[in-house]
Formats: C-alpha cells, structure tokens, sequence
C-alpha cells in the first residue's frame, strides 16, 4: 500500500479514507506490523502529520490528521468537548428496531500491555449512542438453531468516545457487529466469511462534521462505501440506487 484515498486536504489538515485493518500508528501490540496510515498519509504528502483521533484497526473510513502541532490542539479540544459528529455504517446480526439511544456506561477497556500501569478499578465512564435501521435482510440459511440468517444494516451516532464502544454497545443490545471477532457472533461471522468471502468488521466511519480549527467555517467529511461492505450488501440483494443513496450518507 503506497497511498490512501484523500478525502479532503489544505494547508491545515487532511482528511483520508482508512482501510480496515490498518493501523492508525506503531503500536505496542503489534509490533511485526510495517505499515501505518500516519506515516502512509506523511509519505504520500511529504509533510509530517499529527493523529487528532482514531479509528480501530478494523474499523474503515474517515480518518482526520492536522498539519501542525497547533491545530491538533485545536481539534483535540472540539473532540474533547464532543462537538465533533461522526456518523458510522454497521451490519449488525438479527433484525434490529428502527431506531434508538443506547444509554449504557462502559468499563474502560485496557490493553495488557499498553495499560499494565493503568488503575484497574475506574468506574464505568458513561457512553452514548444514537442507532438508525437503514434496512433489513434475511438469507435462506441455516445458522445455529434458526432457519435463516437475519441482518440490519445500522447508521450509528456516538455521542461519546469510548473505546470498542460501537461494537460493545451493539453487542449489548444482542445485536454484535458482523465480523467482530471480540464481541461478536463467531458462527455468524464464520458463516458469511465462508458463504460470501467476507472477512473484515463490518464498520465504517462515513462521515465526519466539524468546524474547521482556522477558518472557523462548517466542514463536512465524506468517504465512499467500503468496497467490501458494498459488495456484501450486492449481494444481499441492494441495487445500485440503494447503494448510491448510503453511500451519501
């Protein structure tokens, strides 16, 4: 992987299109990694780049760098003060209601490694998210004790930032995020990587909405639907005109 699709640039910051299971940055964890976005992005631009917030490494979509050290502080504030709004797609398992607040606190989740010095004892810290069903599918397969697979496609809004809250907060609702190999489903998930060769966490951060740190003027962030998860959704049977209408979300 030599670049990643811009989404957005200036003088300030860059805006990229994050593939799933990229790295944002070197991390402790997984240290026979090579690649990273942050140093992808400072590569293709010739200028070094400063990492304002992050994606999970199998999570795709939006990705937001600032191009100074004084503008990172900038943005840091407004995602600090959740001004900023990120607007996700997920396939979650089952039929989901058609549209809901997800008011359930989160233990803060830490690595073994990273976080070995971390206090272990913290409370839940409280963690928002806003869900909206954007369709609903049934397969005529056979997936543990049912005589079909069903499935929701979820536009979701956090309205805090915690860590794997997407995925936990979908997980406690009894409708995980296809793919999620730590909160999830594995029968489900082994089925649709074996039945239609997907075989990634089926999240994407489409969108992004925020004031820009100089200009002060609204600005909004848009990347294409996941290559992966369009596919999918083909052959689940969405058209195409379904599939443009997501993608302008």
């Amino acid at each position: 992987m030599n670049s990643l699709p811009i989404i957005y640039q200036d003088e300030y910051v860059i805006a990229v299109n994050k593939p799933s299971g990229l790295l944002v940055h070197r991390s402790m964890l997984d240290k026979h990694e090579t690649e990273f976005a942050m140093q992808l992005v400072r590569d293709q631009i010739g200028q070094h780049v400063f990492p304002v917030h992050r994606l999970d490494r199998p999570t795709s979509g939006v990705l937001l760098f600032a191009l100074s050290a004084e503008v990172a502080r900038s943005l840091n504030e407004q995602f600090a003060q959740q001004t900023i709004q990120k607007t996700y797609l997920a396939i979650v398992r089952g039929h989901i209601t058609q549209s809901g607040e997800i008011d359930y606190p989160l233990k803060e989740k830490l690595d073994k490694i990273a976080d070995k010095m971390a206090n272990k004892d913290k409370p839940a810290q409280e963690a928002f998210t806003c869900f909206n069903r954007l369709e609903l599918f049934e397969l005529p397969f056979a997936v543990s004790r049912y005589p079909t697979a069903r499935y929701s496609l979820v536009q979701l809004t956090p309205k805090t930032g915690r860590k794997h809250q997407l995925r936990r907060h979908m997980a406690h609702l009894n409708h995980p995020i296809v793919g999620d190999t730590t909160h999830g489903d594995g029968k489900h998930n082994a089925f649709i990587r074996q039945q239609f060769g997907f075989n990634q966490l089926a999240l994407t951060c489409k969108s992004m909405s925020l004031v820009h740190p100089v200009s002060l003027q609204p600005l909004a962030l848009h990347c294409d639907l996941d290559k992966n998860l369009s596919l999918l959704l083909e052959n689940w049977g969405m058209s195409l005109h379904q599939l443009t209408s997501i993608g302008k979300l």
